[in-house]
């Protein structure tokens, strides 16, 4: 099992942020994360990711329950993409010194990589379509580039598990289709991670991600398959407003119903 949680609660003082949540994910599947904000998606991930611990029930990742194995170790299987870390970043260093970071686990790069790690950085970025950024300033690039580098950075220990944390936020239209067509060719390679998709928009979501949690208030609102869960009905209720789906060559398109089309159903 790649995640499995058990009951798991999360309260911050006497209030809940997680409740009862019970989650499975199996080799060979992909997930999103679907939730609004303040719904409990970044605590879910601070678990997953180990930088806290339940306040009640059981997490195993990777095949390691939590209390009985490094969480330091378990981290560095789990890469993490997401919009705070990429402005925690050195704007001053090159592509090539933040995406060696990633080996380290350190913001900004505070060891001396070996040949090896500076190999596999080049063909990181050839694999996501900018080699040519390798040498450039961080701060030179675009929102949609920059999301590469991180992605970049992500990958160069080999995660097993690859979350992707609201990536799309910040781009226009054109780059964050580049960017989820870059994620569907990951998802494609021979060792290619578990991918943990997080986000509030539900055009964003790939064929690739068969399956789907949905987070509301701090409890599991739904969870299956995507095609089955992400229905009008469902995400009517979801949104708390009335919305249709349409499933367009895998792609779900969602639209707000006015109250000119309701009062006319009516």
């Amino acid at each position: 099992m790649i995640i499995e949680m058990q009951n798991v609660c999360w309260r911050r003082e006497k209030t809940y942020i997680l409740q009862d949540i019970n989650w499975e994910v199996k080799p060979r599947e992909n997930w999103v994360i679907m939730g609004l904000n303040g719904s409990g998606k970044t605590t879910l991930l601070n678990i997953v990711n180990g930088y806290i611990y339940p306040s009640s029930g059981e997490v195993t990742i990777l095949g390691k329950r939590f209390g009985k194995y490094s969480l330091q170790e378990l981290r560095k299987k789990i890469g993490w993409v997401s919009s705070s870390l990429q402005e925690n970043l050195y704007v001053n260093e090159t592509v090539l010194e933040i995406v060696l970071s990633g080996k380290f686990a350190t913001i900004g790069l505070v060891d001396t990589p070996e040949q090896e790690d500076i190999d596999k950085a080049q063909e990181l970025l050839e694999y996501l379509g900018c080699p040519e950024f390798i040498n450039r300033p961080y701060r030179s690039l675009s929102q949609g580039e920059k999301q590469k580098v991180i992605i970049a950075r992500a990958l160069i220990n080999s995660p097993q598990v690859l979350i992707l944390d609201e990536p799309c936020t910040g781009l226009d239209i054109i780059a964050k289709e580049q960017l989820l067509a870059t994620i569907e060719k990951l998802s494609e390679g021979e060792n290619a991670p578990t991918l943990i998709y997080v986000t509030h928009r539900a055009e964003e979501i790939l064929p690739i991600f068969g399956n789907i949690l949905m987070l509301r208030k701090g409890r599991v609102f739904s969870a299956g398959k995507t095609q089955k869960v992400l229905t009008s009905a469902t995400l009517t209720n979801f949104f708390e407003a009335p919305v249709e789906v349409q499933w367009i060559q895998g792609r779900v398109n969602m639209r707000l119903i006015s109250k000119n089309e309701m009062g006319f159903a009516l």
